[in-house]
């Protein structure tokens, strides 16, 4: 399969050389119809654009309360992280409630390190339906493969984080599901109007997807799980060819999930962040075929006309960027973080014509051929290792949903980050990349290497529950969360008690400090 650049260098050359922050109009809406490769992938080199729209109606610029440290000693150290506590904390009180890892920041250029060049790719998959996807390392010959999937309602760009950093020491991809992001068809699948035929009525703004009748192309086409778990079957056989680490959030969790449970002979690993435990509302036809036919549409274009007004009205209201900023300012705990490249790029993919029915027929899937707790299971009858890692403050995906997968799967590795909310990976990205590098580290080691926050001893026992807070500079600024990990062996009521015991010595800690 041909691969084609757009730019003066190819897609697979790394230029080690200093991004250039280049402004770019946000409203231009030429960059949904590129020059498509038929049959093939076709890429062009990024950088980070400035967004022009900023969050200036709401509170998400609070200032950051750095923790400040004093009087600490280096004890422990490995080339990712050093652990360390002061003289005066360590002294009497358990090594893994007291003791602070530094994890290092994001590559920005301040400190001499860059982050992985970006390349953004288009994946012909079927007729008329392209792939955007993005990659950064594609020059480290041996390195695994991670593939990250996204959210509802979001694309690559949620990843560019990980693609700077991971992507240093990883091939590293990020997929853009059909529907969302930039996988949005670039031709109507049922048009109001067929070429040459008038209609004065009509408007040229309207929506795609609305016609009376679907093309060809596009009979069966609908946006559901079982669609995007054959969209990444495909692109890890004809694109990247070679098995991967998948990694999900939110809806892409659940997605990584189901594809492993079909696929494990091209899984290396599955990492959840913050998974939604379901996904769809209409019974699946294949699994409940009799039930499936009480309901007349399924999410297949055009939309039925009982369908075209209420989606008017839904999309008017939840495609509103006073209603964007307000989920973003739910989901994310810590309202200090940087949303605005997040918000920009969600307001335009809702700009896109085909955007409305796409997120109707998305709504109306049938789910999955199997749930959620079966593909746990049969990931863990075919020993594909899982980890999760979730924020604890998430609003939807609450720790409950993140402890019950852990009862399934208790072999599994499981990260409680505080605070985070339901995107860890953009809201504490230098946690989830340090404990995701040592997770892969970890397997690519058959074991050998300690699983991240463990040390030896704790790596061979395996059971304990343990409380570390974790530390990372960002923008010149301390921050910190706290990271509870439980091991194989740890019962709900060891978790319970490790909960309070290490609360309660993080408040006597900050009480310290304040003397």
């Amino acid at each position: 399969m041909e691969i084609l650049c757009y730019g003066s260098t190819p897609c697979c050359q790394v230029v080690q050389t200093k991004w250039k922050l280049v402004e770019k109009n946000f409203n231009s809406r030429q960059s949904w119809f590129p020059s498509f490769v038929n049959h093939g992938i076709s890429c062009s080199n990024t950088v980070p654009r400035s967004d022009s729209m900023r969050f200036h109606d709401r509170s998400l610029s609070v200032p950051e309360e750095s923790r400040r440290l004093k009087s600490f000693r280096v004890y422990s150290g490995t080339s990712d992280g050093y652990v360390i506590g002061s003289e005066d904390e360590i002294a009497g009180i358990d090594e893994h409630a007291a003791s602070k890892i530094l994890v290092p920041g994001l590559p920005d250029g301040s400190n001499g390190e860059f982050g992985a060049p970006i390349s953004s790719c288009f994946w012909q998959w079927k007729p008329k339906l392209n792939v955007h996807y993005e990659k950064a390392g594609c020059e480290n010959i041996g390195s695994p493969n991670v593939l990250f999937l996204p959210g509802f309602g979001v694309g690559s760009f949620h990843y560019e984080k990980q693609l700077k950093d991971l992507g240093r020491d990883n091939k590293v991809w990020a997929l853009d599901f059909l529907g969302q992001g930039m996988s949005l068809a670039f031709e109507d699948p049922a048009p109001k109007i067929k070429e040459g035929e008038r209609d004065m009525d009509r408007d040229s703004t309207s929506s795609w997807g609305f016609g009376e009748e679907a093309e060809p192309w596009a009979t069966k086409l609908v946006y559901s799980a079982d669609l995007w778990q054959d969209q990444v079957r495909y692109f890890i056989e004809e694109v990247i060819r070679e098995p991967v680490y998948i990694v999900g959030n939110s809806l892409g969790g659940y997605v990584a999930l189901y594809f492993a449970a079909r696929n494990p002979h091209l899984v290396k690993g599955v990492t959840l962040l913050n998974a939604t435990p379901f996904w769809g509302f209409l019974p699946n036809p294949i699994k409940n075929p009799r039930i499936a036919k009480l309901f007349p549409w399924a999410g297949t274009f055009p939309l039925p006309s009982s369908i075209r007004r209420f989606t008017e009205l839904v999309w008017e209201k939840i495609s509103d960027p006073a209603s964007i900023a307000q989920v973003l300012n739910q989901v994310y705990a810590d309202h200090s973080t940087n949303v605005d490249n997040v918000f920009s790029r969600i307001i335009e993919t809702t700009r896109h014509p085909a955007a409305a029915a796409s997120f109707a027929s998305i709504m109306f899937a049938p789910q999955a051929e199997i749930s959620f707790a079966e593909a746990l299971s049969r990931c863990r009858e075919n020993d594909v290792p899982i980890c999760l890692m979730y924020g604890k403050e998430d609003p939807w995906v609450k720790p409950i949903w993140g402890v019950q997968v852990k009862k399934q799967v208790p072999e599994a590795p499981y990260y409680q980050i505080s605070p985070a909310g339901h995107c860890p990976h953009d809201e504490v990205p230098e946690v989830i990349n340090f404990l995701l590098r040592g997770w892969i580290r970890h397997l690519e080691s058959s074991g050998s290497l300690s699983l991240p926050l463990l040390d030896e001893l704790d790596s061979k026992k395996h059971t304990n529950a343990i409380a570390r807070e974790l530390e990372y500079i960002r923008e010149g600024s301390k921050k910190s969360v706290m990271v509870r990990y439980f091991g194989s062996t740890v019962s709900l009521w060891d978790r319970l008690i490790s909960y309070i015991n290490s609360g309660s010595k993080l408040r006597n800690l900050a009480a310290k400090s304040q003397q």
